[in-house]
């Protein structure tokens, strides 16, 4: 019969059974242009599937056939032979099981700790009392009052921070809103899906993110973090902020600034699964509007916030909010540098400086800040559905800096 009544009749594929051809496990007969499969063909398919039911892979089957073809054993040399195969066999696949079971037993148990840890209690993230001596309105530069605050363990969770100047900023689920709020869209809301965003994101993208956020993780551990103001430009939906969590000290106060509710919100709640309370301050703001006391800011974490930033503006932003880091801070930063630019670019031409490695080490330098340590990361051609600022034919890479004033 040919290769299409040989597959129905045995109810496999016509792909499967040229790849046991291709193996040459069976071995049919051409004839013209046709392959012609007779009773020999159908012995060797039968004892495959059965070799296949053992547990038997196609390269052990393969070698088994080899034996079988070229060895041409007598009767009690056949059943020795088979015998220690199966023998063989069944041992392995009994340590497979044993394995297999122990396995499970693990993943079990990972299944109960994550269940017993999701169901229990979280911590509320509010606003920190203490944190009220560095906040100042940013219109009259006063300090801020509190007014109809609801305090759950020295936090803040609801109420209004009010100024002499009549100024009002909201806390709403302990988070400080300052100006309008940006609406949330699809893309942020499937952005809050992590294995959706890892998905959709090309792999050395996602690679040198990767090793950028391991750098810089490093380089802040390099810094006493006891009872000091770290300020991050752009928190977004907290990849670096997420990462450093858990080496947070509690005298520490993490400053995270972005201007979509939605992301903080996102970030909030992941934060206050985590088992573990840190002194977190998340502002809803523009990066102009930031309501903090000048000379305040001990670190700062400029991760993607001046890259973002530079989509739609001409000036560097460190230079905007200048005024709010101490004389000697630090800087943490990572900015996207393009190589190229297309003709079909989708960055305006005026934009574009603050895309220059050149200009971006150039500026830093006339903040007054001093190299520690910096790192280029590979370059790129691509970066996905939502890293899609550059087009075919850029190349883009990550210009890390680490150094202090």
């Amino acid at each position: 019969m040919r290769i299409g009544q040989f597959g129905k009749v045995n109810e496999i594929s016509i792909d499967a059974i040229r790849h046991y051809m291709d193996l040459g496990l069976i071995v049919p007969e051409k004839q013209g242009g046709h392959y012609v499969f007779d009773m020999g063909c159908q012995k060797d398919l039968e004892l495959i599937l059965d070799l296949k039911g053992m547990g038997f892979h196609l390269n052990e089957i393969k070698m088994i056939f080899h034996y079988k073809n070229f060895g041409q054993f007598a009767e009690y040399e056949r059943d020795a032979f088979y015998q220690s195969l199966f023998l063989d066999k069944y041992e392995k696949l009994e340590q497979e099981i044993k394995n297999l079971i122990e396995m499970k037993d693990r993943l079990k148990g990972k299944v109960d700790q994550l269940s017993t840890s999701s169901s229990g209690s979280s911590n509320t993230l509010g606003i920190d009392l203490s944190v009220l001596d560095i906040l100042k309105c940013n219109k009259c530069d006063e300090p801020l009052t509190l007014q109809d605050g609801i305090i759950k363990k020295n936090q803040i969770v609801e109420g209004k921070l009010t100024c002499d100047c009549d100024q009002v900023y909201l806390i709403e689920s302990g988070i400080l809103r300052v100006g309008s709020v940006i609406e949330s869209n699809n893309q942020i809301s499937l952005l809050n899906n992590i294995p959706e965003y890892i998905q959709e994101t090309d792999p050395l993208y996602l690679e040198n993110m990767n090793k950028g956020l391991h750098w810089s993780k490093r380089k802040l551990g390099q810094i006493d973090l006891h009872q000091k103001i770290i300020l991050e430009l752009g928190s977004g939906v907290g990849f670096f902020l997420r990462n450093m969590y858990q080496e947070l000290p509690e005298d520490c106060l993490y400053i995270a600034v972005d201007h979509n509710l939605e992301r903080h919100q996102f970030l909030k709640s992941l934060l206050e699964r985590s088992g573990s309370k840190k002194k977190i301050l998340f502002i809803c703001a523009d990066f102009l509007d930031i309501p903090i006391s000048q000379h305040t800011v001990d670190i700062v974490v400029d991760h993607s916030g001046t890259s973002n930033y530079s989509f739609e503006h001409e000036t560097f932003l460190l230079r905007e909010v200048e005024s709010l880091f101490k004389f000697d801070s630090y800087l943490l930063g990572s900015y996207l540098a393009f190589k190229n630019f297309s003709h079909k670019s989708k960055i305006e031409v005026k934009y574009r400086g603050n895309f220059s490695v050149s200009n971006i080490k150039k500026t830093i330098g006339e903040l007054e800040y001093k190299t520690i340590e910096d790192r280029t990361s590979e370059s790129i051609e691509k970066g996905g559905k939502y890293e899609d600022f550059f087009v075919q034919g850029e190349e883009i890479f990550s210009y890390s800096f680490f150094g202090k004033r």
